[in-house]
């Protein structure tokens, strides 16, 4: 049996006539169907972007070009491309065209032969097609029919609005088609509706039969062994007798050998195999990604017919979702322990899909583990993201909480669109379980709450029988059909229908499941009140900023560098709040900017430090709230809104301070019924001793008070560790002169550190420090050495018109009186071009007097 076995691996690494995959992506053209000319197209790609390759259009995203660049979207398009078969080719069983992501309404054509009406963004389509090729140039084509002319006839039927709000229309038709809803528009990003090939199509062949998919599900972990079933789909061409091999491909486990018997047609089998002694995957901060790669390889003799490799994680993931002596719990456990969720809200990278590059979605999941996330919330007004995302997700410990695509209205319920959520679903679902990283599903963004709270039907003057058949509808998308595909597909990862279960308005929403707080922003309350509006589980807050200057230059040029100007007002969505809920925070907190350049910074500075308030707010209420996953990541395009990094990828002053307030072990001041408390946060699974040193200090440097003490942080918990009123620590001190600088020491080295303020910083008496910057390069690597003769307040390192995304290891932290801080940078740039373009930014140079 020994022989046997090491025969058949040999032949898994030396296929005879396995199955063929090429990408079709060369020779592709594309032309407006109302016009017989014929232009080069990039495939995978979209009208838009190869509209500007041609500089037919101006770019999508400079100036206010959006609102003439509507009318893309009420053509019709079509793109061609020819492709050689050979003879050997049309000799395979079997033969299809696989369009992995056809965008949106699209009829398929080959060699003049209508093979596929797609109408799905969502959904990959595989079409048998050798019956249509022959020997030679054949000819595909695909027609694309405009979104907007194609689902204008579904309004007119029924003459019914649907609350989308966010479609930025007269009509909102969004609703009608499964396609991203924020192609057509948010109040973070323009309207695109977009067209296109958006994902690689191929040619695939195979001989005797087709390896569809392979599941590799976890039935049980235990200490000693991990047990697995691989569930294998395929669809048999020939009846016959095959080998089937499932196999580790680092050893971790042995290999498993079956022989069966096959009918034609579609076959399933389930093949149990067990992992000894298996390492856990953990999320990001707590443990190592151990990640098993499987292969199921189907072999006819000694020849391997077609193979597929998962790589799988073992780990336990819970979603604990129950009511309890606090209200009703919602966390995550994670193989037998609570863990607290930091992460944030992600929305697509780019209104152009195609555009995000694969080094993109590296730097992407590259800056959510420096940032110490372990969790991140794809958000159900954007796609179901591509295989990489997930990939990066499982090698990066970032747990994702993958919502449908639905946000912020009620959708139709007729047997159509049903039928295409459902297809929709299955093949999503399906695409996603493998990976370890999924945490669970959610049917929808905050419908039930609009529901019940953002009165819909007598806002829309909806008839009560109008109503209720919407409602209906609901119910049978989010509490039946979706909950019923997961558990089919699926079963055992958590699904709720709905997120936020509970809404902020009331002290009672607080207690109960996840909570979206936007009483800060949309109610215009202080920062204050994230203090005191703390959730069981926070999944979405958020405060706007704008990107910096040189973000701003690429859409704006200098005679448009005015908030209420044409151009920024373009870039900012929020229309309903926008810049002057900025400029009112900001002038609530902060004294004026000194010019535009300032107040794009201090924009920043007022959403960080706000932000702050929440993050550690959430992380001391720990074990009462269990996550805090802020609005958003990530930006669509340049303009304001309320991402942490730019739609460049450059860090916003917010991103900096995510990465200090989600630290594993924290230490967080508060004031609390006129105390000072000193709170200690420990994420790890093990306690941790350590050392807290706290000084009160003037802002020119001098001690007014100290004190040290030891403390034993207490795995997995936050805890008050010191206590003392306000009137006792200043003892006398003017409250606008002084700071209570905080760090936790562990052998001898600061693993966290915070600067309390007793004042806003309006009131602050903030003296003018001599700030210095010493630029140094060793081994090819840039650092910046910053010193300060006085407390300088939120510095940021700037680099004037830097076309490239440089990035400091630390930026817009306050720098104490008399130290200095040495800052590694990652930059295109020279030295001596760092040197040159340096500029320096702090509250005291960036507000007048």
């Amino acid at each position: 049996m020994r022989k046997i076995l090491l025969g058949l691996c040999l032949a898994l690494s030396l296929p005879a006539f396995a199955q063929l995959r090429t990408e079709l992506k060369d020779g592709w053209e594309f032309r407006r169907t109302d016009e017989n000319i014929w232009r080069m197209a990039t495939v995978p790609g979209t009208v838009h972007t190869d509209l500007l390759a041609h500089k037919l259009i101006p770019d999508p995203f400079a100036g206010a070009n959006e609102k003439g660049l509507q009318w893309i979207d009420k053509k019709d398009w079509e793109y061609r491309t020819s492709f050689s078969v050979s003879p050997e080719m049309l000799n395979h069983d079997g033969i299809a065209l696989d369009f992995t992501g056809l965008d949106t309404y699209a009829d398929v054509y080959l060699n003049d032969q209508l093979v596929l009406k797609a109408e799905n963004m969502f959904v990959g389509k595989q079409v048998p097609v050798k019956q249509f090729l022959k020997a030679g140039a054949n000819q595909l084509r695909i027609f694309f029919h405009s979104p907007i002319a194609h689902d204008m006839p579904k309004f007119m039927k029924d003459r019914l609005v649907y609350p989308a709000g966010n479609d930025a229309d007269d009509i909102p038709l969004s609703i009608h088609a499964r396609k991203a809803p924020y192609h057509y528009g948010w109040d973070w990003g323009p309207r695109y509706v977009t067209s296109g090939i958006w994902r690689p199509v191929y040619m695939v062949a195979w001989n005797e039969f087709q390896l569809q998919d392979v599941w590799i599900e976890q039935k049980k972990l235990a200490g000693a062994t991990a047990e697995l079933v691989a569930h294998v789909k395929l669809n048999a061409i020939k009846e016959g007798a095959y080998h089937v091999i499932v196999q580790s491909n680092d050893g971790a486990f042995k290999t498993i050998s079956l022989t069966r018997q096959w009918a034609d047609g579609n076959q399933e089998m389930d093949i149990p195999f067990t992992i000894p002694k298996p390492e856990r995957w953990w999320p990001n901060g707590l443990g190592a990604q151990r990640l098993y790669p499987v292969t199921v390889a189907i072999l006819k003799g000694k020849d391997t017919l077609q193979r597929m490799q998962r790589k799988i994680g073992l780990r336990t993931v819970e979603v604990v979702n129950e009511a309890d002596n606090m209200g009703t719990s919602f966390y995550l456990k994670v193989n037998g322990h609570p863990v607290f969720m930091k992460g944030a809200n992600y929305i697509p990278s780019d209104n152009f899909l195609p555009r995000v590059s694969p080094q993109q979605y590296e730097k992407m999941f590259a800056d959510m583990q420096s940032s110490h996330f372990n969790m991140i919330r794809v958000w159900g007004g954007g796609i179901y993201e591509n295989d990489q995302f997930y990939d990066l997700a499982d090698e990066k410990g970032i747990l994702v909480w993958q919502d449908f695509m639905f946000a912020c209205t009620l959708y139709p319920s007729d047997k159509n669109f049903l039928d295409q959520v459902k297809e929709e679903t299955a093949y999503n679902i399906t695409r996603l379980r493998n990976h370890p990283s999924l945490a669970l599903w959610c049917g929808n963004n905050e419908i039930a709450v609009a529901i019940k709270n953002w009165g819909w039907k007598d806002g829309y003057a909806y008839s009560d029988a109008q109503w209720q058949q919407m409602l209906k509808g609901y119910d049978t998308l989010f509490q039946d059909m979706l909950r019923q595909e997961v558990q089919q597909h699926d079963p055992g990862r958590f699904y709720f229908p709905s997120s936020p279960i509970s809404n902020w308005g009331k002290a009672e929403d607080f207690r109960h499941g996840d909570n979206h707080y936007w009483g800060v922003w949309h109610g215009m309350e202080w920062f204050e009140a994230l203090t005191t509006h703390v959730p069981r589980f926070m999944s979405e807050y958020g405060f706007q900023s704008f990107p910096e200057l040189n973000t701003v230059r690429t859409y704006a040029d200098s005679s448009q560098w005015d908030i209420n100007s044409f151009v920024m007002q373009a870039h900012q969505k929020s229309a309903t709040r926008g810049n002057a809920a900025i400029k009112t925070y900001m002038d609530h907190y902060y004294k004026q900017p000194r010019n535009f350049n300032a107040f794009l910074y201090l924009s920043q500075v007022l959403q960080a430090e706000g932000m702050k308030v929440g993050m550690e707010a959430h992380r001391r209420a720990m074990p009462f709230c269990m996550g805090t996953l802020y609005w958003q990541f990530n930006d669509t395009w340049p303009g304001a809104s309320w991402s942490g990094i730019d739609y460049f990828g450059r860090w916003k002053a917010m991103q900096y301070f995510v990465k200090k307030a989600y630290e594993p072990v924290l230490v967080s001041n508060t004031l609390e019924e006129g105390k000072i408390k000193t709170y200690v946060v420990n994420d790890l699974l093990a306690d941790e001793k350590l050392q807290v040193v706290m000084q009160l200090m003037d802002m020119e440097g001098k001690i007014l008070n100290e004190k040290t003490l030891p403390v034993t942080a207490k795995a997995n918990a936050s805890e008050a560790v010191h206590s003392i009123s306000k009137e006792e620590l200043l003892n006398g001190a003017d409250a606008n002169r002084v700071i209570l600088y905080t760090k936790l020491v562990k052998n001898n080295q600061s693993v966290s550190e915070n600067v309390f303020y007793f004042a806003a910083p309006r009131y602050l008496q903030l003296p003018e420090p001599v700030v210095t910057t010493h630029v140094t390069v060793n081994e090819g690597k840039i650092s910046v050495q910053v010193s300060t003769d006085k407390l300088a307040k939120n510095i940021c390192l700037m680099l004037e018109e830097d076309k490239g995304v440089s990035l400091f290891s630390d930026n817009y932290f306050d720098l104490l009186p008399g130290t200095s801080r040495t800052l590694q940078l990652v930059t295109q740039l020279s030295a001596a071009e760092v040197s040159n373009k340096l500029r320096i930014l702090h509250i005291a140079n960036a507000c007048e007097k």
